[in-house]
């Protein structure tokens, strides 16, 4: 961090300076008194040399008198305050000008620097700005370190400065009134013995204090110019993910007109649940947001790097704000993560921090191999038959197992929110009625649900998906499951939307449930593998395999958490597979639908078991149905 870059910096530097131009202002008036009192004397000489003229005999003693104490007080008592005004406040003043040069060119380049694209950008501007953005940090360090030195420098010197002429003023005038000194030249003499050794060991401390500035400066020299650029470590940043409270600059975005955004950079801090703002100039910061149980993520924001969103409680949309670098923007979302769990309240906050953290992490179940499944104690017959539909539909892998590149490739990049673009790209094929722009879908724009043999409805939360290489084996499902799973962790994103998957005979659609409105629209067809997970029966997944614009074809895992297992919704879609199967021959589709057993209200029980309530109790009959 630079130097004077923080309020509480630049208000204690605020205090220097105004303790300078207060000791500038006593000066002035100090070296009029003084200019004063030596042209008095200067009036004395004048006139005793002409009284001297009446009176002859003491002619020579008088003016000489007069004349060695006017020359005294210019020497000892005006001389030294003036040196004072012109060498140190006057360098004061000189280096503090220097200074505000240097913090706006700093400013100005690190305005030009939070402007720079972030697709298709041009290495050689990029690196033309972060060698501007260097310098201009350099030049304000030096210029900081030097008038900062001479603040310092000046506390030890004003009280040397304005002692001095005092001193002087003293001395002459001792040596004027002989006549008396006697009397109290021995109490003087001690006084003038302890202020000099005053004197001297200010003196002494100064000196000191200097050699320090003078290191510090050549220690700063030597330094490359790497550790000035913003972002420096953007390959392998060192990243504190147990913060509990946070402050810097950040770039807050705000709203000017319909579609016209600007963008300033403040300083925020966090004081206990709260996201504060101090713009530059005021002596305290603003409330700008409740941190209490709110959501943060990074985002994608018009052409700025760094980005991230704070969403209320509510799910409103909040306030978006932009990091200098990739270290910042994480420790800011996990500082924000920590404080919405309002870890703060509690009595060691850093302890809890990093055990909450070390917990998510371990939460992420290490699916480092994939094995047959373990079979349950009581297995029933639908599961059985559930197993045997998804092995005809997704057939068993080779016996050797594959390896997590061989499943999903390095690096792949994670979608946390349901964004289908090769949706309206199947829409557009099929020549079927426009959608709605915004991603949402009304019902009608699926009348095949009315008349579907099948209509399950279940509770989940997306989690994720990911592209993947391969839909022959459930391993593809399981590997999918576990990097989503620990991204979530990694990145303190626990929040999910509850949304509706209902299952047809012919698609997969998930359904707001607050507007009924359709977000994703799988074709059953499509659906090459789909698997719960092996522990976690909550968890499910799904491979797609969806058309691309150049003719190709692209497989992309989704996974879900349900409310209940997630066998039931395999269960469902081997149903929905079987079901498009058999639908040419009417014999096989009245035997299928006869194995399936009904309730006394007409509705097919898609499992038949017996499952416990939250208190313990059981409930029959738990399974999912679907209408004939």
């Amino acid at each position: 961090m630079l130097i004077a870059s923080g309020p509480s910096t630049r208000s204690l530097l605020s205090v220097f300076e105004e303790d300078a131009g207060t000791l500038t202002d006593y000066t002035n008036q100090l070296l009029q008194a003084m200019q004063r009192v030596y042209g008095a004397q200067n009036e004395m000489c004048l006139a005793t040399q002409q009284l001297s003229k009446q009176l002859l005999a003491y002619e020579k003693q008088l003016n000489v008198l007069h004349t060695e104490l006017a020359k005294q007080l210019a020497d000892t008592m005006v001389l030294p305050i003036i040196q004072f005004r012109e060498k140190d406040l006057t360098e004061v003043s000189t280096l503090k000008d220097l200074f505000g040069l240097a913090s706006n060119e700093h400013d100005l380049s690190m305005a030009k620097y939070s402007r720079l694209p972030k697709k298709k950008e041009n290495e050689k501007v990029k690196t033309d700005v972060v060698k501007e953005v260097a310098a201009a940090r350099r030049k304000q360090h030096l210029s900081s370190l030097q008038y900062y030195c001479a603040l310092n420098a000046l506390q030890y010197r004003k009280r040397v400065a304005m002692m001095e002429p005092m001193i002087g003023f003293a001395h002459g005038q001792i040596n004027f009134f002989k006549k008396g000194a006697e009397m109290f030249s021995q109490n003087m003499n001690s006084f003038l013995s302890s202020v000099a050794d005053m004197v001297q060991s200010i003196q002494v401390e100064l000196e000191a204090e200097a050699e320090k500035m003078r290191v510090s400066q050549q220690d700063l020299l030597s330094v490359d110019e790497s550790v000035y650029a913003p972002d420096s470590d953007v390959a392998a940043p060192q990243i504190n993910r147990n913060l509990i409270q946070k402050a810097g600059y950040l770039n807050l975005r705000s709203k000017t007109g319909l579609v016209t955004t600007t963008w300033e950079r403040l300083y925020f801090f966090t004081q206990g649940g709260n996201l504060m703002c101090q713009p530059r100039g005021a002596v305290a910061g603003g409330l700008i947001q409740d941190l209490d149980n709110c959501s943060v993520m990074a985002v994608d924001c018009e052409d700025r790097r760094y980005c991230f969103q704070i969403t209320t409680p509510n799910g409103k949309s909040g306030i978006i704000l932009q990091a200098e670098s990739r270290k910042e923007n994480e420790e800011w979302i996990c500082a924000i993560n920590n404080i919405s769990r309002q870890i703060y309240l509690t009595d060691n906050p850093e302890a809890v921090a990093i055990k909450l953290n070390q917990t998510a992490l371990q939460a992420v179940t290490p699916i480092t191999s994939f094995g047959k499944k373990q079979e349950s104690s009581c297995p029933s017959q639908n599961l059985r038959n559930l197993e045997l539909e998804n092995d005809k539909i997704a057939p068993k892998a080779a016996v050797h197992v594959l390896d997590a590149d061989e499943l999903i490739a390095p690096g792949t990049p994670i979608q946390f929110d349901i964004v289908l673009p090769a949706t309206e790209f199947l829409d557009q094929n099929r020549g079927s009625r426009r959608t709605n722009p915004f991603g949402e879908t009304e019902d009608e724009t699926f009348p095949e649900a009315e008349d579907s043999l099948l209509q399950q409805m279940f509770v989940v939360r997306f989690l994720g998906s990911m592209a993947v290489r391969t839909d022959t084996s459930r391993e593809v499902i399981y590997e999918a499951m576990r990097q989503v799973l620990a991204a979530r962790a990694i990145h303190n994103i626990f929040r999910t939307t509850e949304s509706h998957l209902m299952v047809t005979s012919r698609t997969l659609r998930l359904i707001d449930p607050q507007t009924q409105v359709t977000r994703a629209n799988f074709e059953l067809t499509s659906v090459m593998q789909f698997a719960a997970h092996q522990e976690n029966k909550r968890l499910v997944g799904f491979v797609v395999r969806t058309p691309e614009s150049t003719g190709g074809e692209a497989l992309s895992t989704y996974v879900f958490e349900s409310n209940s297992e997630g066998e039931k919704i395999c269960y469902a879609i081997s149903l929905g597979k079987e079901i498009i199967e058999v639908q040419k021959d009417p014999e096989a589709l009245a035997q299928l639908m006869l194995s399936i057993p009904l309730t006394n209200d007409g509705k097919y029980v898609l499992l038949n078991e017996q499952a416990d309530d939250s208190d313990g109790s059981p409930s029959e009959n738990r399974g999912a149905e679907s209408e004939a």
